[in-house]
């Protein structure tokens, strides 16, 4: 099992298992005693096997040391908790326990109860009267209720259940680990994209983040003064001329960089990627030069580099750092993916860590490009589209800065996929890195040089497509499109790739239709994204970034996610159960950001 040393400063996230208990003693706490901790450890057994961090490190547990009764021991539990670094709460019972005594007080730590279904004693009863105190408390959490009765004594855990203690856990885990880690920008804002322009509120109030910023002159006077890893450089370097396939040069030949400024740009995109990655969480390795103050980086979870125009008017784009950072994989070897957003997308930027926290997986960074109707692809190229493709397709591309996972070329039972870093064997990463070109970036574009990465997406991968907005008056809110990758006949990719720009990587995608709404054909979700960027992630992970949305206080706009896969607080339910959607929007309004 491959771990990685945590990056970041801080522990990580732990989730606190609380066994509540009917609190009468003489017979009834005493029969109940270990039915109820069996219960929490059921629990932890169940989690503990599906549950990592993004460095590969098992979730660790904290179990009250006592069943809680009451007030007394809601409060030794609560200062456990916050001794131990505790990110998420769960409370399990398997009886009728006194509601506002026993609740979980903690405000900004997400929660759940799970009042087990079981005849002989009220849990059921328990957690409807600890859910209406939370409500009233105005203290969000989220209730499981297994569907079948089951018999006292009885430490299964029903598959409805798991779903739901899953879902709820990882988003969880993905609140605590942002809280209090930063968002850097390198350089400010590109080509007048809103995304770019920092809102500190929205980091501050909803996710309980910082926001730091570097000019992009900072990787000027590291390059010149040699504040970066030395012999790493020149390890890297010689793993790019191995590994790193240049492909043919689009650029007419008056405007083509000879092969002397081409070497050069590989060594300035190599000294990039080290000095972004130092900027974002240090290097030791810094210090023993001389540079102490640079070594320590900015706790950055997430990143993004403006690049365009400034930068690239210059020097070689961000395209091969922002690549290679987002990949699961460099001359390090297999380790997890950085967060490093094109044009300084802090928004896409967000998404992408969102995503990457719930899955634990590299993101494809893409522009939302293109919808091509059946008919204007007939048009076009004489083809019809079929299969996943009848209806249209929508062109995900970007300059190059896409997570080399993002080809596909990675699997699970035989079928393309994007894995965790500590499933990926080496065979897959240099698949990966053998399916991509690196093109000499087109000079009307970037009239410093550089290169981008150039790959086609496999086909038929399930993914998620996500996007955080924000709204004047409204704040911010997420959309979703669960769906597939595609592939296209290769004379017919090859004339639409021609159209945009061949030298950047492809994902041919198409979301699952509903019927209704904006979801009713491809047009319609192409034409309602709400900006010129999305994150994908491989997996339909919908659901989740729903039941995320809910505890960061973020309403979802659009989605394509069945109801009965909808999981927020029990809370929402009492501001409309006949529309969902202004439901989360009024329940998001009333409880107001997370960390406000």
């Amino acid at each position: 099992m491959k771990i990685s040393k945590n990056r970041y400063h801080g522990d990580l996230p732990k989730i606190g298992i609380r066994p509540t208990i009917d609190g009468r003693r003489n017979g009834v706490r005493e029969s109940l005693e270990q039915t109820t901790m069996n219960l929490a450890k059921s629990v932890v057994k169940f989690l503990s096997k599906n549950l990592r961090h993004y460095n590969g490190e098992l979730v660790e547990f904290v179990i009250a040391d006592t069943c809680i009764g009451g007030v007394a021991e809601a409060a030794q539990v609560a200062e456990k908790f916050s001794r131990e670094g505790v990110g998420v709460s769960i409370t399990v019972t398997p009886c009728w326990c006194y509601g506002s005594e026993t609740m979980d007080m903690t405000p900004t730590i997400p929660k759940a109860v799970w009042g087990f279904n079981g005849t002989e004693r009220p849990g059921a009863v328990y957690l409807a009267a600890v859910l209406a105190a939370h409500n009233q408390k105005g203290i969000p959490a989220f209730g499981i209720y297994g569907e079948d009765v089951q018999d006292v004594g009885d430490t299964t855990i029903p598959h409805d259940v798991q779903e739901k203690l899953l879902q709820f856990s990882k988003a969880g885990l993905a609140v605590a680990m942002m809280k209090g880690k930063s968002y850097l920008s390198m350089g400010s804002v590109s080509m007048g994209i809103a995304g770019s322009m920092i809102n500190e509120s929205f980091f501050q109030d909803y996710l309980g983040m910082r926001n730091e910023y570097i000019d992009s002159s900072e990787f000027i006077r590291r390059m010149d003064k040699e504040i970066y890893d030395k012999e790493e450089f020149e390890r890297a370097h010689s793993w790019v001329k191995e590994n790193c396939m240049e492909g043919p040069d689009n650029n007419v030949e008056a405007n083509q960089r000879s092969r002397v400024e081409k070497d050069k740009d590989w060594e300035i995109s190599l000294k990039m990627a080290l000095i972004s990655r130092d900027l974002m969480i240090g290097n030791p390795k810094l210090a023993e030069i001389g540079y102490g103050e640079e070594a320590l980086g900015h706790n950055a979870i997430v990143a993004g580099f403006q690049g365009q125009r400034q930068w690239t008017d210059h020097f070689p784009n961000g395209d091969f750092m922002e690549a290679i950072l987002n990949s699961s994989f460099d001359w390090n070897g297999i380790r997890p993916p950085y967060m490093l957003a094109t044009e300084n997308d802090s928004l896409n930027g967000i998404t992408m860590l969102l995503g990457h926290l719930l899955t634990n997986t590299a993101q494809v960074f893409a522009d939302v490009r293109t919808y091509w109707s059946p008919s204007a692809v007939e048009r076009v190229t004489g083809y019809q589209p079929q299969g996943l493709a009848e209806n249209g397709f929508i062109h995900l591309i970007n300059s190059g800065a896409a997570a080399l996972d993002g080809t596909g070329e990675q699997s699970i039972d035989g079928k393309p996929a994007m894995k965790p870093f500590w499933e990926i064997s080496e065979e897959e990463a240099q698949k990966c890195l053998d399916a991509t070109l690196w093109r000499p970036s087109s000079t009307g574009y970037f009239r410093g040089g550089g290169f981008s990465s150039d790959f086609l997406t496999k086909g038929n991968m399930p993914v998620t497509i996500a996007r955080i907005n924000l709204i004047k008056g409204l704040g911010p809110v997420i959309q979703i499109a669960e769906g597939y990758t595609v592939e296209l006949p290769n004379e017919v990719h090859d004339i639409l790739d021609t159209r945009t720009d061949p030298t950047w990587p492809t994902t041919w995608f198409v979301p699952n239709l509903t019927g209704s709404g904006v979801f009713k054909d491809v047009y319609s979700v192409m034409n309602s994204w709400g900006a010129n960027h999305c994150s994908l992630s491989f997996g339909h992970i919908g659901s989740e970034i729903i039941t995320l949305a809910s505890m960061l206080r973020i309403p979802v706009n659009m989605h394509n996610v069945s109801e009965d896969k909808i999981f927020r607080p029990s809370a929402w339910g009492m501001f409309g159960t006949n529309d969902p959607e202004g439901a989360d929007y009024r329940a998001c309004s009333n409880y107001g950001p997370l960390y406000r």
